[in-house]
Parts: structure tokens; C-alpha cells; sequence
């Protein structure tokens, strides 16, 4: 049976209303692939630069490290011999002993310093150090990796380290033995430092370096985790 005029216009209508919304739909898909494409370009080029400034940051904190290790070394290295083992029933508190006076700041919970250490537990066992293992040099001192910028009070460390090294003075070295309660406590940090150990330290308080500053992340990388 032949269509009529008004069928054949219904028709018509059809097919371009299918047309119109096929091409539309080609447009979408091209606009959000190029969007995507500008998108991962801009991400990439954040990325770059961010990968850029963060190696900056860390040849200037190798070149502070190598610099204050020069300084500090010799009077700090031999103290890497003062490690002997201990009886670690007979830490019950918090002392502290100050091997040598410094001569300048007091630190208080505010004052900005930076510090060399040896830790070891009872069995004489060093588990973290500022001197490398060759001792021929001094790794990067605690400092605003740990907010010592900052002061004790607002840093992020244990807190023997934060009433143990108050008191004392800029240049100065101190031997603190800490009980495990102001050390890591019943949890323990690893296979040198089971539950309920205590800990000695030898610190020596430099002055403040220059912060630098670390690069944070871009917001265009952020955005691209998030999605």
C-alpha cells in the first residue's frame, strides 16, 4: 500500500530528528575527547614541572646536608662509640646527661633547631643514625622533616625526645635514656625496638638551618586522582 503525503512527511521528520541526533551525539563524543586530550596535556605538564621542582628541592637539601656534614662531622662522628648496652630494667625515667655545654640558645618548646643523633636499644643495638655507615660523613640533621622548625613542642617526634632535649643549648650534646612509655611504648617500631623497650640517645643541637621549602603537588594533579 503506497504512504501518504502525511506519512511520508512523518517519515521524513523521523529521519532528520535521527540524523540531528546522531551527528549530535559524534559532537559530544569529539568534544569530551578533546577535552580529555587537553586535560591529560595540562595533567602532563604539571606533572613535568612538578617532577622539575622537586628534584631542584632535593639537590638543595643533598648540597645543606653536604655542607652542615662539613661543619659538624668531626665534632659529632666520634660520638658513634658511646654506643655500649644497657640494663634496660634499670630505665624507670627520663635522665639526661650533657656530655657538652653548648653555647648558645637554651631550647625551650619554641626555639628552632636542628639535631644530630645515635639511638640504640639495650642490647647495643643502633637502629637509626645521623652518620653514615661509614661514618664518613653526616647524613641531613632532623629538622623541618620532623617541624623542628617549629620548636619541640609542634614537632613529630617521641615524646623522651621532646622533654629530653629541653634545657639545653644550641652546640651543646646530650646523652637521653628514655623509658619505653616516652619511647614507642607496648607497640614497639620494628625488630630493634620490641615492645616495651627503652632507648638512649646521643643529640647534638645545631642551629637552624635555612628551611627549604618542599613543592607541594599541583591542583591539576589532584584533580586527575580523583577522577
Amino acid at each position: 500500500m503506497a504512504t501518504t503525503k502525511t506519512q511520508r512527511w512523518g517519515i521524513l521528520a523521523i529521519l532528520i530528528v535521527t540524523v540531528i541526533g546522531t551527528v549530535g551525539s559524534f559532537a559530544v563524543m569529539i568534544l569530551a575527547s578533546e577535552n580529555q586530550a587537553n586535560d591529560s596535556a595540562k595533567q602532563q605538564q604539571a606533572y613535568d614541572e612538578y617532577q622539575k621542582r622537586s628534584q631542584e628541592y632535593q639537590q638543595k637539601v643533598t648540597a645543606q646536608a653536604d655542607e652542615l656534614s662539613v661543619q659538624y662531622h668531626e665534632t659529632f662522628a666520634p660520638y658513634a662509640d658511646n654506643v655500649i648496652e644497657f640494663d634496660s630494667a634499670s630505665v624507670t625515667s627520663l635522665t639526661t646527661n650533657d656530655i657538652v655545654i653548648g653555647e648558645g640558645e637554651e631550647i625551650s618548646g619554641s626555639t628552632p633547631f636542628a639535631a644530630y643523633y645515635v639511638g640504640w636499644n639495650p642490647k647495643g643495638k643502633v637502629f637509626d643514625s645521623s652518620i653514615d655507615t661509614d661514618k664518613s660523613k653526616l647524613k641531613a640533621p632532623l629538622f623541618a622533616n620532623v617541624s623542628l622548625d617549629k620548636g619541640l613542642d609542634n614537632a613529630t617526634l617521641i615524646t623522651g625526645w621532646k622533654e629530653g632535649m629541653k634545657g639545653m643549648r644550641v652546640g651543646g650534646i646530650r646523652e637521653i635514656t628514655i623509658p619505653s612509655d616516652k619511647a614507642y611504648g607496648e607497640q614497639g617500631q620494628g625488630d630493634d625496638i620490641p615492645p616495651n623497650t627503652p632507648l638512649k640517645f646521643i643529640v647534638m643541637a645545631i642551629s637552624a638551618p635555612a628551611v627549604i621549602e618542599q613543592p607541594s603537588i599541583p591542583a591539576e594533579l589532584y584533580q586527575g586522582m580523583t577522577r
